[in-house]
């Protein structure tokens, strides 16, 4: 006689969702200036959390993702020569030990309102998921607009996450009309002129303004951190540019910045939190300010 076994209905494998939040600007003119951006997934649950909170918590998923990458502050000189400038649109990449940022835009200067002019340093804020030891760099343009042709002197990359400022020499036209007629190079570092210090640590700082009339400021607020043994951070805004400035430290707010600023240790002993008494509102009624300091994994 046939035995015969009901087996248990198999069950299909649940594809898993991937939570890539964003909640910052992709605009020349606000924030950073980047027009794209790299977005690592975050945990489920802070999404649910940060949909169903309340509206008092400070914390936001743009805020998660920014403490999950490191920044880079990059510095473009064009070299003093006739026609050296470009209207073109220039882009780079930076590669890494580890992975490498793609094609990113540098679209706004914190410089120069007209940038890659000539003789002028431009400076741009280049932020990526951590991409390792910085190994070399692509830099180029797209060959568009009235004057083209483009003379790089070099480049300069300070990665705070790494403690290291490399200078990337070029010294050569980008231009289908000059030299050999290529319009993107690949930059390598030059080690004798690399400067390293001690690596930055991202900083969680919340700020709560008072709810008493007239709390808030447009001034520009700034902070500086102190460890033990007379350890300090550099004096840092926390805007980056007066619109932040007018939109945050309203009366009655909580806003919370992500901050790569020097490693003060494990006890901050004190901080030092102050503006520079511009616009037109510049008093301010500070209620208190929490910080933590994020480690590695962004916990």
């Amino acid at each position: 006689r046939l035995l015969t076994s009901k087996r248990a209905p198999r069950e299909e494998p649940v594809a898993p969702f991937y939570y890539f939040p964003c909640q910052r600007w992709l605009a020349v003119e606000e924030d950073d200036g980047q027009i794209a951006r790299e977005l690592v997934p975050v945990d489920e649950a802070f999404v649910k959390k940060d949909s169903e909170n309340d509206g008092q918590s400070p914390a936001t998923l743009g805020l998660e993702q920014k403490a999950k990458s490191t920044t880079y502050t990059v510095k473009v000189k064009t070299g003093d020569k006739k026609n050296a400038g470009t209207d073109a649109n220039v882009f780079i990449t930076l590669y890494g030990s580890k992975d490498d940022t793609g094609i990113v835009s540098l679209k706004a200067s914190k410089i120069n309102k007209n940038k890659f002019e000539r003789g002028k340093v431009d400076e741009f804020t280049v932020e990526s998921v951590d991409i390792g030891d910085l190994k070399k760099i692509k830099i180029g343009h797209d060959n568009k607009g009235n004057s083209t042709g483009w003379f790089l002197e070099w480049v300069e990359i300070d990665a705070p996450s790494l403690g290291q400022c490399l200078k990337f020499p070029c010294g050569r036209w980008l231009d289908k009309s000059e030299d050999d007629g290529a319009i993107e190079r690949i930059i390598f570092p030059a080690e004798l002129q690399t400067v390293e210090y001690i690596p930055f640590v991202p900083y969680e700082i919340t700020v709560y303004t008072s709810d008493i009339f007239g709390a808030g400021t447009d001034a520009d607020v700034f902070v500086v951190l102190y460890g033990s043994d007379g350890i300090c951070t550099r004096q840092k805004s926390l805007c980056l540019n007066k619109r932040e400035q007018r939109m945050y430290f309203e009366r009655n707010s909580v806003n919370q910045f992500i901050v790569e600023l020097e490693d003060v240790g494990d006890i901050i002993e004190k901080i030092r939190i102050g503006h520079n008494g511009g616009g037109l509102n510049s008093g301010w009624h500070l209620d208190r300010v929490t910080i933590r300091r994020l480690l590695p994994n962004g916990k």
